[in-house]
């Protein structure tokens, strides 16, 4: 997945940073405390730019340079209800004892109980002198007012003084920058490219306090185990992190942490973000936000979790090499469909250029496992300038150049699906595309049930035995037809999570290999290279088979059946899957899910 990165291009990349934020600014006024060079120039690096300040497209330019693989610290947050109530313990802990500068983005980011604790501990941590920075993506956490990102920038009439490397009180004040991604009010943004990302950066510059956070979940009550109030549930979705240390030693450009600050900075200060201002009083946001963090502290199943931070957020990491990945040139490229191939030669760090050169480049490669929830597996895309024939079924290409090449795919299943759209295409193309015969795909597209899946001669036949145990090709939808929805007296909640791992090395991050994250969404992740967190990625991996059902089993069948049969829009739009997915592929809708 790439070789090192020559000190050249370190270089560069540390260029690219000192060009975007090198200009200078007049220091505050002394109040008391030192006046320390250094911690001004960090502020200054960090201050979100207007477009008019942009002396280049540093999206393209954050595009081209290729970034270094460097050595870190990472553990796994696993994909269980309990690492799920542990991952939002875990960053609030986290902010609460950060000392410097704390830096999150994230595509949701609710006003309920989880939301606005983390504001309120942002609050606080902005109090005691850290230097806060927050963005939500436009659509993703849609508000006309954002009065939660308003109440977070009343912190700064109390903001606290920064500190330097030496402990010493400075004269610089912390700051609340809150930005909307895209803002549908600005002219230079595009409502129809997002943020997907979801990132956490704890004091990026200073390695030996640095974390970083990211993977599927998102800042709202359902990827952590918790209900609206703050008390367990069973339903929420499985969902998967890292964590990410820099070695103590680390420097400016061996340490994945600034890395990550400098990749926050770059997003942060793209042209059609809003810069959030208060000019009403919201005073009385501020303080329900603190009130939601003591009353989540309160609650059992959270305290509990809490009271592990400490302990989880130093113990457990291995060591593995990392690189930084990302889809940036999905916000600036032109004719997104049609130049697919060519726009993702075209960025160096392309997430998906960097997995289809794996595998097209890597003849080695033995095994891949994907997770994802919302999986389309298609050579549509490859139509300019492509490696190979659009009419190339990309993966069996992959699989025919070698007999001992396997992959396994988890995905959701009709029962844990959150979008029925993107489901239908999974269960009519993806799936079919990889198992069945051109005649077994017409039969299976065919909208009378009685032709397929309610027909017992079709489904009993030997061909269908075939595809169902192919050898290589392992398909797994989460979820069992004795789930409480079902009648039955389990929970499979819903899957979320986005990872892949091809032998020794592994992808973890926010994309969900479906055209909006091929095509619109900027997405990020950490490619990790061989260690202990390949092992626990693969447990991770072995845990959700064992919640799922192989795809066109009897068992699979059953679970259709009695989705169909429980009614509702699930039993609705699981009989109408085929004509879902055939108007999404006639209309060319297909390419926005």
């Amino acid at each position: 997945m790439g070789n090192r990165m020559n000190a050249m291009t370190i270089i560069r990349l540390i260029f690219v940073a000192v060009f975007l934020f090198g200009c200078s600014s007049s220091p505050r006024a002394p109040s008391g405390g030192v006046v320390d060079e250094l911690t001004q120039k960090h502020m200054e690096d960090r201050r979100w730019r207007s477009a008019d300040e942009l002396k280049r497209d540093y999206i393209k330019l954050a595009s081209e340079s290729s970034l270094p693989i460097q050595e870190a610290l990472v553990k796994v947050v696993g994909t269980d209800t309990g690492n799920a109530i542990q991952s939002i313990a875990d960053k609030i802990y986290l902010i609460e004892n950060a000392k410097y500068t704390v830096d999150l983005t994230y595509y949701i980011f609710s006003t309920d109980i989880v939301g606005e604790a983390v504001l309120g501990a942002l609050c606080n941590a902005v109090k005691r002198g850290v230097d806060v920075r927050i963005m939500v993506d436009s659509l993703g956490s849609f508000s006309f007012v954002h009065s939660e990102l308003k109440g977070l920038k009343e912190c700064e009439n109390e903001a606290g003084y920064l500190k330097n490397r030496q402990g010493e009180i400075t004269n610089s004040r912390a700051r609340v920058q809150a930005v909307v991604f895209n803002a549908l009010t600005e002219l230079a943004s595009d409502s129809n490219r997002r943020s997907h990302d979801k990132l956490l950066v704890v004091d990026g510059a200073y390695p030996e306090n640095a974390f970083v956070m990211t993977g599927g979940r998102n800042i709202s009550t359902h990827y952590y185990a918790l209900d609206e109030i703050g008390e367990f549930d069973p339903t929420a979705f499985k969902d998967i992190e890292i964590i990410i240390r820099p070695l103590p030693n680390a420097s400016a450009t061996t340490s994945a942490a600034q890395l990550a600050e400098y990749y926050y900075s770059v997003l942060f200060s793209k042209p059609g973000n809003k810069f959030i201002t208060a000019v009403l009083d919201y005073e009385g946001v501020m303080e329900k936000h603190q009130e939601k963090l003591m009353e989540l502290k309160q609650k059992q199943g959270f305290k509990q979790a809490y009271q592990r931070a400490a302990e989880h957020t130093q113990q457990g990491f291995s060591s593995t090499k990392t690189r930084l990945a990302h889809e940036l040139d999905n916000l600036i490229n032109d004719n997104l469909v049609s130049n697919y191939s060519s726009n993702k030669l075209k960025n160096a760090n392309s997430i998906s250029g960097i997995l289809g050169r794996v595998g097209f480049e890597n003849y080695d490669l033995k095994k891949v496992r994907i997770v994802s929830p919302y999986l389309f597996l298609q050579s549509d895309l490859l139509k300019d300038e492509a490696l190979i024939d659009e009419n190339v079924n990309v993966t069996l290409e992959w699989l025919n150049k070698d007999p001992d090449r396997t992959i396994e795919i988890i995905t959701n299943s009709v029962l844990t699906s959150d979008n029925f759209s993107t489901q239908a295409v999974i269960d009519m193309h993806t799936a079919p595309i990889l198992l069945m015969s051109p005649e077994q795909r017409e039969q299976w597209l065919d909208s009378d049930l009685e032709v397929n899946e309610e027909n017992l001669e079709f489904t009993s036949s030997e061909t269908w035995k075939k595809l169902v145990n192919h050898p290589r090709i392992l398909f797994y939808q989460l979820g069992k037809d004795d789930a409480v929805p079902l009648g039955g007296d389990q929970y499979y909640g819903k899957l979320h999570a986005k990872f892949v791992i091809a032998d020794d090395k592994a992808f973890v991050g926010t994309t969900n290999l479906d055209f909006r994250s091929l095509i619109y969404n900027n997405e990020m992740g950490f490619f990790l290279f061989n260690g202990v967190v390949i092992k626990e990625l693969n447990d991770q991996f072995e845990l959700l088979k064992s919640q799922s059902t192989r795809w066109g089993s009897d068992e699979w069948l059953s679970m259709r059946h009695k989705v169909r049969e429980s009614g509702g829009l699930k039993g609705m739009t699981t009989k109408k899957q085929r004509l879902i997915y055939k108007t999404l592929e006639n209309t060319g809708l297909i390419y926005q899910f």
